[in-house]
Parts: C-alpha cells; structure tokens; sequence
C-alpha cells in the first residue's frame, strides 16, 4: 500500500512540474513585457479618443484656462496625466499643475515625444519627469494639420506598470501554492482509496446482493483488481437493467388496468375476484374492496355471474354479452370474457366491459332520425304527387282549380326545399365541414340584416319589430352570415308562433366576456316539459300546428349547433300563453 502511495504522489509531483514550472518562468519572462503592452495599448487608444473629442471642440478648449479645465476633467476619469500644448511648446493646460505652475512651466516644444507627433503623427518616449519627480511614459500626438492647434499629449506613471507586475506575480505565486495543497491533497485521497480496492468491492458486492444497485466499484486500473471491479459493475447493471425492466412492464400494466376507460374484472378458477380496476368500480359503485368475494356480492348483477361462469367452463373461447344497471344511472354494457389458461387449464376468467351506452342512444337517434326525416319528406311528396296527377289526368283544363292546385305544390315544393338545405346545413355543422370565418362583427348589423329578411312577414301578421342595443356594444367573434342565420331562425320562429297584432323584441349587451343577445315575443309559449328538448332535431312542441305554419323543426338545432361553434350557449325560457325568450351568447372581440 506505501509503495503504491509513493508511486502516486511522486506521479503527481512529476505532473505538477511539468506542467506548473515551465507555466511560471514563461509568465515570469513576459510578464513585463505584456503589462507594458497593454498599458500602451490603452494610453494609445485614450490619447486618439480624447484627440477627436479636441479636434471636434478645438474652439472651446484650446486656449488656456479652458483647456486647462478640460485637461482635468479627462484625467480625472482616464486616471492619467494629460498635457495641452500650443504650436509654440507653451503649455496650455496640464492635469497635475495648477494655474501658476503652468505659466511658469518650461516651453515643451524640443521634448522628444512632442517632436515625434510633430514630425511623424505620433510620439512616444520614457523618461525622468521634472515636473512631477517621477519615471514616466508619454505619448503625443498633433491637434489639427501637422499640429497646427498644437499637440495633445498623455503620460502614466512607471510605477503604475511595476505595481501591477508586481499584483500580478503576487497572484500566480497564490494560485501554484494553491495548486500545490490541492496536489497533495488529492494525491493523499487518491491513494487512500487505492490502498483498499478488494474491501470497497467486497461491501459494493454485499449491497448488490441486497438489492442496492446505487453504488459502483471505482475502477482505478486494468489489472486483475481492475478487471474484476468491471465485471462486478457490469453484473449490477445487468440485474439492475432486468430488475427495472420487469418492474417497468409491471408500472405500465398497472397503469394500464388502473387508467383505461374500459371496466376489467378478473377472477381465479372458481370464480372469485382477483381483480377489478377503478374504472369499473366508479361506474358500479363497488366502494368495499372486491378481492376475494364472488361477482354477485360485488356487483349485484345475475348477469356477470352468469357470464363469468360461462367463461370459466372453457368450452367457448370469447363469450360477448350485454347487460344492463340502473345504478347510478341506465346503463348498457357490452362484456368481453375469456379464460385465463395456464398450464393446460382453466386458471380464471377475464372479463372486458365495453360502455355502450352512447352507442345505444346515436342508434335510437338514428332511428328517430330516419322516421322523422321520412315522414317529413312523405308528407310534401305525397302532397305533390296527388296534385299532380291531378293535373295531369285533366285538372290542368279547369284554369281556377289549376292555378290553385299549382300554388299548393310550388308551396309543398318550397317547403321541401327548405327542408333539403336545413338538413343540409345541419349535415354540414356537425361533421365540421362548414367554413366560418370568424372575424370582429358587430351585433347591431346582424340584428339589422335579419330584421331586414323578415320584414314582410313581420307586417303580413302586424307584428312590432323592436330592438334595443346597448349603446358602445362590443362588437363580437364570429361568423357574420352564421350569426345572420342564428337570428334569423330565431326572429322567424317568434313570428310565426305570435298572433296578429303581437311584438317581438331584440336586446343585446354585454355579459362576462360575452355579448347576450335575447329574442322574447308574445306568442303562444312553449310547456316547461318541452323546453329542454326544444334544440332537438326534428322535435316540434305541437306537430299539428307546425306543419300548418311550415315549419321543419330542424332551424332551433341548427341555432344551437352554430352558437356552439362559436363557443357561446343558447337557452330558452317560456310561460305558456304568455310567450317565450330564446337567449345565446358569443364571446366578445
């Protein structure tokens, strides 16, 4: 274990100065060199800028004590000396000498920094100030052509360069002795951890076996000790990958049980309950925990006892029947079951339960649908039919009879027509293949267009069209013509269920982020055990009465479909004899 150790920290001791001597005289050789560079660098890039700011403003600050004062304020924030000096060597202003330092200063014209940016644009040397008592480094250059306003120059103290030579030596020489401790530091740790490889496996091997896969071998050679510490690390990670993958399938089967929309129930080979996840158990309200007790105590229902005994006899394969629950609500299920086999025998059944509630309700609408539409057709058709054959066995010769039997099926003509378009539109809406273009609209416009179509209807029964908009209404999103038809459907069915002499009134203003929009009249009402099926396709309060005031009870379905595309809601609310309010909303703009 020592000669190990020795071997690292002489490793490492190697390391470090190979790498860390060789760093420091490099550093230690050009750091002059590199500070002074980037000093100048600098005072160069100041002297230009503080140049274009005199070249710029040379009326204002070329002439003493001006430029004297702008001399300070610009030292004051470059944190240097800063010379003004005129065509003929007087200073005109200087940072670090007051007013009678610089009339008393000697003329700079010879020195030599200033003779350079006279003669070549720019001047630099190093020298011994007099002034300030004190080794300095100048740069100069010229104001205006050839220094026709004079020379700007600036100057920095040597000092400065050697001070932060010297922070600079102070902060490396930190980091290598900072480097060093950190060296033997880790040399110590390291070959701590070397010294005992064969007792950190056999703990690592331990933890495995209890089925703590958290830890790995450190692998610190390629020895023999190495080849093993990799073999033990590669065995933990197999039966930690097989581990997790059967727990993984596990985690998805369950999830799978516990969160599919279909009930499941599985039991053993005579029948009891091993399983029945929550969805079945929410829609039968089995609240006691089912495992262990017969389907029967459970659900309650002859007919899932039945069909699980039928399963468990394992003579059928797939059994599908369908059954029935009244609690909490009427239910239809369809039940897929099959038997578990297991080693060549019946080991239970399982059992699938398929809602089939909605399809049963689509099927009856279905129906209703197809006999309502039939019906609706039969009537118009027949009535067409028997007029024309009518005419056309010689009804067509008596003029008065013809006129009128030929008003009776353009009107039963028209009223199939109507009754096509509606089933149309509503075709159309609820397969979501009709565009609307929703853009901002204003509900004063539609209300208005639709006034409009019904005009002459309105008076054929002396009926009062009012409207009352809120003043500044926000204007809505929506389908314009959709929203025209929405009011039209509804303004129509107020005018033809309102006697002579009746009203109907619009109002509209806003609610929650929403426009209301109520369509009230003073017609013959609708009874409150009609109103929540009123939006129904093809349903009529008094179907007599509909057909004799022509209507297809498909135009308040296809008010409601409409509304809700805009995702908005639509209401009625009634007093029979009295009239009726028909109410929707859409979001506003």
């Amino acid at each position: 274990m020592n000669k190990i150790r020795f071997k690292l920290a002489l490793l490492f001791c190697i390391l470090f100065a190979a790498v860390f001597v060789p760093l420091y005289i490099y550093l230690n050789s050009n750091l002059k060199a590199y500070v002074e560079s980037r000093i100048e660098d600098n005072l160069r890039r100041e002297l230009l800028l503080t140049k274009d700011l005199l070249d710029n403003e040379a009326s204002r600050y070329l002439a003493f004590p001006a430029a004297d004062a702008f001399a300070d304020r610009v030292a004051a924030r470059l944190g240097c000396r800063i010379t003004i000096i005129a065509p003929d060597g007087s200073v005109m202003g200087d940072s670090r000498l007051d007013e009678s330092g610089i009339r008393t200063v000697e003329n700079h014209l010879e020195r030599p920094e200033v003779q350079g940016a006279l003669n070549t644009g720019f001047g630099m040397s190093r020298r011994f100030s007099s002034t300030i008592r004190t080794q300095m480094l100048y740069m100069a250059v010229p104001l205006g052509a050839k220094g026709a306003r004079g020379v700007l120059r600036m100057a920095m103290s040597l000092s400065d360069i050697l001070v932060g030579e010297s922070r600079i030596r102070r902060i490396i020489g930190y980091a290598l002795l900072f480097a060093l401790t950190l060296a033997v530091a880790l040399t110590f740790t390291v070959s701590t951890f070397v010294s005992e490889p064969l007792s950190e496996m056999s703990v690592i091997a331990e933890r495995i076996a209890g089925g703590d896969f958290s830890r790995k071998v450190c692998i610190r050679s390629r020895d023999e000790i190495g080849r093993l510490a990799s073999a033990i690390n590669h065995m933990s990670d197999e039966i930690e990958k097989e581990i997790a993958k059967v727990r993984s399938e596990e985690a998805k089967l369950r999830a799978m049980i516990t969160h599919m929309f279909e009930g499941l129930l599985l039991t053993d080979d005579k029948g009891a309950v091993l399983l029945m996840n929550p969805s079945l158990r929410k829609t039968l309200l089995v609240e006691v925990a089912p495992e262990g007790k017969m389907p029967l105590e459970v659900i309650r229902n002859a007919a899932v006892h039945e069909i699980v005994e039928d399963v468990l006899k394992g003579d059928r394969g797939l059994i599908t029947a369908e059954m029935s629950v009244h609690a909490p609500a009427q239910r239809t299920f369809k039940v897929n079951g099959v038997p578990m086999i297991r080693e060549g025998r019946v080991a239970g059944a399982l059992l699938v339960f398929h809602d089939i509630t909605e399809l049963k309700r689509l099927e009856a609408m279905r129906r209703d649908f197809v006999a309502n539409v039939s019906h609706e057709l039969r009537t118009p058709v027949a009535s067409i039919k028997g007029y024309a054959e009518t005419l056309v066995h010689g009804a067509i010769d008596d003029k008065e009879d013809a006129r009128e039997f030929v008003d009776i099926i353009y009107r039963d003509s028209e009223r199939l027509a109507k009754l096509v378009e509606d089933l149309l539109d509503l075709s159309r809406i609820e397969s979501g293949r009709m565009k609307m273009v929703f853009l901002p609209a204003a509900i004063s416009d539609i209300v208005k267009k639709a006034l409009a179509v019904l005009d002459n209807q309105a008076k054929a029964k002396s009926i009062r069209m009012a409207y009352d908009i809120t003043e500044g209404l926000p204007k809505v999103v929506g389908d314009e013509a959709r929203l025209i038809q929405v009011m039209v459907n509804l303004l129509d069915n107020a005018i033809r269920y309102t006697p002579m002499g009746g009203s109907v009134t619009i109002r509209a203003y806003p609610q929650e982020g929403f426009v209301r929009v109520d369509v009230s009249d003073t017609g013959i009402g609708i009874p409150n055990e009609d109103l929540p099926r009123i939006f129904e396709r093809f349903y009529t309060v008094d179907r007599s009465r509909s057909k004799e005031l022509g209507g297809t009870g498909l135009g308040l379905s296809i008010v409601k479909h409409i509304v809700q595309a805009h995702r908005g809601e639509v209401w009625a609310e009634s007093e029979p004899g009295k009239g009726s309010t028909f109410s929707f909303t859409i979001p506003q703009a």
